[in-house]
């Protein structure tokens, strides 16, 4: 189940869905999906944030994502779930006593 990675805005609750990364030797910001492991040197942005960039002056921002959308939970994510679920409920033997 992948983990759920919240938006780098300070006190901003919502969920990550893009990535923000600066070239500073082109000038540019680049907006791509989220990517797979937190990097130290980018940014984690929620749909409202992604959709409300902009980038300082003489910067070009690059949007790698056509479409920005929070992303629902996936079957797989389901399923890890209700395996996750189902394991915490089952009673554990007693373990023997030395």
């Amino acid at each position: 189940m992948r983990s759920v990675r919240q938006c780098s805005r300070t006190a901003c609750p919502h969920a990550a869905v893009a990535t923000l990364t600066y070239v500073y030797a082109d000038s540019t910001a680049v907006l791509g999906p989220l990517a797979q492991l937190a990097e130290p040197h980018s940014y984690d942005l929620c749909v409202e944030h992604a959709e409300r960039l902009t980038a300082p002056r003489g910067w070009e921002v690059v949007r790698l994502l056509p479409d920005l959308e929070a992303a629902a939970p996936s079957h797989d994510d389901l399923l890890a779930l209700a395996d996750a679920v189902r394991e915490a409920g089952r009673r554990r033997a007693p373990e023997p006593s030395p």
